[in-house]
């Protein structure tokens, strides 16, 4: 089996993000990393290839040059392959969904794709879905337990309000990695330097056979504007003060 991995570069949570012309971040003294939610994709990929004798496993992404660096991650931690779609455009998830599937068509006996299930950056939670129609594959999203047996894959799924399904799947199909999927390895100190001689095949959008031709346009990016309230002193009696409490998140506040 052709087990696939799509990963996607993201900034640091921690990083200090700053507005450009209204359209895009400034990435200057940017840290990029793996999206958080990949990493348990490609740990779940890791060990699905280690239960399949003659699998290979493929890390895909798509992004500038600098995304090179989360293939390289990838290729540490064990993946045998690694493809780039390089692209410095913006795309929306629509657009990126059709390029990952036509990447992953370009193999012969594609089974499990696994990927997260949103980047933390535009927190879209559509490429899985959308790489799912244009591989006409089944999906499954927020996806926090696997299982492979007797060529056929088992998932649980967190649903709303604590509940979860049990599903049966065939391959092909895509899988929506969410947090408690597993606990992601570090890559060793062998596998970074034997990945940074590894080929990465990179691939244009003529050859994934996709037309940009976005239906989301960001109009505008800005942040928040900060909510900062002077904060209230209830002094005197306990009772007094509660009472006064309950007043101001009724009347004031209308949480109550």
């Amino acid at each position: 089996m052709n087990i696939f991995v799509c990963i996607k570069q993201v900034p640091d949570t921690e990083a200090a993000l700053i507005v450009k012309e209204g359209k895009s971040i400034s990435e200057d003294n940017i840290k990029w990393i793996v999206n958080p939610y990949d990493e348990y994709a490609i740990e779940e990929a890791l060990k699905l290839k280690s239960n399949i004798a003659g699998s290979t496993l493929t890390v895909l992404t798509l992004g500038p040059k600098r995304a090179e660096a989360v293939l390289r991650t990838g290729l540490a931690m064990g993946a045998d392959l690694a493809v780039h779609i390089e692209n410095d455009e913006y795309l929306d998830p629509k657009t990126i969904g059709k390029a990952l599937a036509g990447a992953i068509k370009k193999t012969d006996d594609f089974g499990v794709v696994f990927m997260g299930k949103q980047g933390i950056d535009n927190d879209s939670f559509m490429v899985h879905t959308y790489t799912a129609e244009y591989l006409n594959a089944g999906v499954a999203t927020n996806v926090t337990a696997f299982e492979y047996k007797d060529d056929k894959i088992l998932i649980e799924r967190e649903i709303d309000n604590g509940a979860k399904d049990k599903i049966t799947m065939s391959s092909p199909c895509i899988i929506g990695a969410a947090k408690g999927l597993n606990s992601p390895r570090y890559p060793s100190l062998m596998g970074m330097m034997k990945a940074k001689k590894k080929p990465i095949t990179k691939l244009t959008f003529e050859d994934v056979g996709v037309i940009i031709d976005n239906k989301l346009i960001p109009e505008k990016l800005y942040s928040p504007a900060e909510k900062i309230k002077e904060a209230k002193i209830f002094e005197g009696d306990l009772e007094n003060s509660v009472k006064e409490l309950v007043n101001l998140l009724k009347n004031e506040a209308k949480v109550l």
